[in-house]
C-alpha cells in the first residue's frame, strides 16, 4: 500500500467523523433547548419539499448514448439527477437573495 493511499483513508476517515461531529453536536446541544429542534426540522422539511417540487419539475429523458455502458443511466436516475440539480440552483438563489437581503438591511440602517 503506497503512502498516497494511506492518506485517502485517513483523509476519508476524517470527513466522516466531521460529518458524524456536524450531526451529532448540535443534537447533542438541543437537549438543553428542545425548541431549537423545531427550527431544525422547519428547515429539513423545507428542504425535502424544494426537492419533491424540484423533482416533479425535472425531466426523464435520457439521451440514447447515455443509456448504454458505460453509462447506463435510467429514466428514474435521470429525473433523480434533475431533481438534485434544480434544489441546488434554487438553493443557491436563495442564498444570493438572502446576501443581497442582508447587505441592502446594512446599508439602510
Amino acid at each position: 500500500m503506497d503512502s498516497y493511499d494511506i492518506m485517502l483513508y485517513v483523509g476519508y476517515l476524517l470527513i466522516g467523523l466531521g460529518a458524524l461531529a456536524a450531526i451529532l453536536m448540535p443534537l447533542v446541544k438541543s437537549i438543553d433547548n428542545p425548541k431549537s429542534l423545531l427550527k431544525i426540522g422547519v428547515g429539513v422539511i423545507g428542504v425535502a419539499v424544494l426537492f419533491f417540487l424540484a423533482y416533479s419539475l425535472a425531466s426523464d429523458e435520457v439521451a440514447p448514448k447515455y443509456a448504454v455502458a458505460p453509462f447506463n443511466i435510467t429514466e428514474s436516475s435521470s429525473k433523480a439527477v434533475g431533481g438534485i440539480l434544480f434544489t441546488t440552483y434554487a438553493l443557491f438563489a436563495l442564498a444570493l437573495v438572502g446576501i443581497v437581503a442582508t447587505e441592502l438591511n446594512k446599508l439602510i440602517k
